[in-house]
């Protein structure tokens, strides 16, 4: 979660002329800057701490994701692929993590992984109705610079 604040805030600061995929990318970083606190909190009341190659993968993958968008011109469409892709992987390890919880009998630590998983559950609806906004907009935009 960490890792998706970062990418988020850096790919949000990359969009220009997207104002509402832009802002939804904003409040979504502050809310996996949340989440990250709520799952580190989980992590110490079973005394257990982030995985250093875990942490070390995701802030690569956030890295290039958010590198992606320099390559190319057309970051907005580029940002929702990436960014979708790694909506989805949050998801699933959501799913994970409240099945193993249960399976633990860890109700309480269920609990959370369930409220992060709606929240990305939602996150991942919206980013799929701008796709074809943002991408009709760049390519409207791209069509008045040719």
């Amino acid at each position: 979660e960490e890792q998706a604040h970062i990418m988020l805030r850096k790919t949000a600061h990359q969009i220009e002329g997207h104002a509402e995929f832009r802002a939804g990318l904003e409040r979504h970083g502050e809310l996996s800057r949340t989440q990250a606190e709520r799952l580190k909190a989980c992590l110490e009341r079973l005394g257990e701490s982030t995985s250093t190659i875990k942490t070390a993968a995701g802030q690569f993958m956030a890295f290039a994701q958010t590198m992606s968008g320099y390559v190319v011109g057309d970051e907005p469409v580029k940002a929702i692929l990436a960014v979708s892709s790694f909506a989805q992987m949050e998801i699933s390890s959501y799913r994970i993590l409240t099945a193993a919880a249960s399976v633990a009998g860890m109700e309480d630590v269920t609990s959370v992984c369930r409220t992060m998983l709606t929240e990305e559950l939602d996150f991942s609806a919206w980013l799929n109705q701008q796709i074809e906004p943002v991408t009709r907009t760049f390519l409207t935009a791209q069509r008045a610079h040719a």
